[in-house]
């Protein structure tokens, strides 16, 4: 593993603290191990891109960082507070102040379900909602983040298939939005997208997470993703940490092979006139 890590850079307070997780799937002949021992701490305000190629491990770490799976070893510590071995009931702080947005928001928001009850579904989990703001209402909560992803309320009683992809994932990103998290995990957030809709979904991203003060950790394969979003970036190889360290310098100057091989891959042009996401 190598580091790009500018010592003299100013600290943050920790967020997340990750220590030696390893998470292996199946049994004998047929184990897949996933993660093997991958350390790496999370700021509060920093903007993290994991990256790597299919099966790196990207995903499976950010299911372990949600509370969504349990490594075979190592911990997590969130807010200086163990989720690794929290039973669900116990992990309603977590649900409250980490969402997700996955990749295709054709199967990520319920297409029986109207906008304003896809949005506001967080808000009503007895799980989650002991841990918000009593005064949180939710009417008031869905016009604000309708209006924060450039949604009008009004089309708040429609369905998903009545919208565009990029409508559909700015739908996506308000439903994160509703419970007031301090941290969003966007996993491949454009990735099912139209080329001619991405870069205004990132923008919105980016946008987002600087006027609502949010921690954003970024799952994906496309390196010009998390160059655009991020400032800091772990690179992951086969379930183990090959790099880190700032992502200007990483990318500028990156010291272990494989992550010159991956820089080296990426399309530096794009086509397709931009149109309304």
């Amino acid at each position: 593993m190598t580091s790009n890590a500018n010592p003299e850079a100013p600290r943050r307070d920790g967020l997340y603290s990750v220590r030696g997780l390893t998470r292996v799937y199946g049994r004998g002949s047929n184990a897949l191990r996933a993660l093997n021992d991958v350390s790496l701490t999370v700021s509060s305000g920093e903007r993290l891109g994991i990256v790597g190629e299919s099966g790196s491990g990207k995903s499976t770490l950010i299911r372990l960082m949600a509370g969504l799976d349990r490594p075979n070893s190592g911990s997590i510590l969130y807010t200086g507070r163990e989720i690794t071995h929290l039973a669900e009931r116990q992990l309603g702080f977590l649900r409250a102040s980490v969402q997700l947005v996955f990749q295709d928001p054709r199967s990520s928001l319920n297409p029986r379900m109207r906008v304003r009850d896809i949005i506001t579904e967080p808000l009503r989990s007895r799980l989650v909602r002991r841990h918000l703001s009593r005064d949180l209402e939710h009417q008031a909560r869905l016009a604000e983040v309708l209006e924060a992803v450039g949604l009008s309320i009004k089309l708040a009683d429609r369905f998903p298939h009545e919208f565009s992809g990029g409508q559909r994932q700015r739908i996506a990103i308000a439903r994160a939005l509703a419970p007031q998290p301090d941290v969003l995990i966007a996993d491949e957030p454009v990735s099912a997208l139209d080329v001619s809709v991405r870069a205004q979904v990132l923008n919105l991203l980016a946008d987002l997470v600087r006027s609502f003060g949010l921690t954003l950790i970024v799952v994906s394969h496309d390196l010009m993703v998390v160059r655009h979003l991020c400032d800091t970036v772990v690179v992951l190889r086969q379930g183990e940490v090959e790099e880190r360290g700032r992502a200007a310098e990483v990318f500028g100057n990156p010291q272990a092979p494989y992550t010159r091989t991956l820089w080296e891959s990426v399309p530096r042009f794009t086509g397709g006139p931009a149109q309304k996401a």
